[in-house]
């Protein structure tokens, strides 16, 4: 079994291996569709316009943002695919969650991140 990380766009190396998907709702500023290499842009995960734009990279406010979000994950009917992809990404290759916030521990990924940990542990897929 492989596993998961989060990685800021701005820090990606090129030669960084694994499953590469965009987690966020926006594109990039200044980052080339080419220059990602991306398997998947999952903008369907990602946090409601509404809840990002609350949000707004405030990290006082990140305790409230990881909460919405896990009920939004929870609610969201697109989540079922996207766990079995990288379930299924996970036996083959480490799975990376891209992101492009500033601030790497106050962010949509690193919530997702951790959803995903406790889904796939409890459906048995991952330790």
């Amino acid at each position: 079994m492989h596993g998961m990380k989060t990685v800021r766009v701005y820090d990606l190396a090129e030669h960084a291996g694994g499953y590469r998907v965009l987690v966020d709702r926006l594109w990039p500023r200044g980052v080339r569709k080419e220059t990602l290499r991306l398997d998947a842009w999952e903008k369907e995960v990602a946090p409601s316009r509404e809840l990002r734009q609350w949000f707004g990279h405030d990290s006082g406010r990140f305790e409230q943002f990881a909460t919405a979000y896990r009920k939004e994950l929870d609610e969201n009917p697109a989540v079922e695919s996207f766990c079995n992809k990288v379930a299924e990404q996970l036996q083959m290759q480490d799975v990376l969650l891209l992101y492009a916030a500033k601030d790497e521990e106050h962010n949509n990924a690193v919530v997702l991140l951790s959803w995903l940990r406790d889904r796939l542990r409890a459906a048995g897929i991952f330790q």
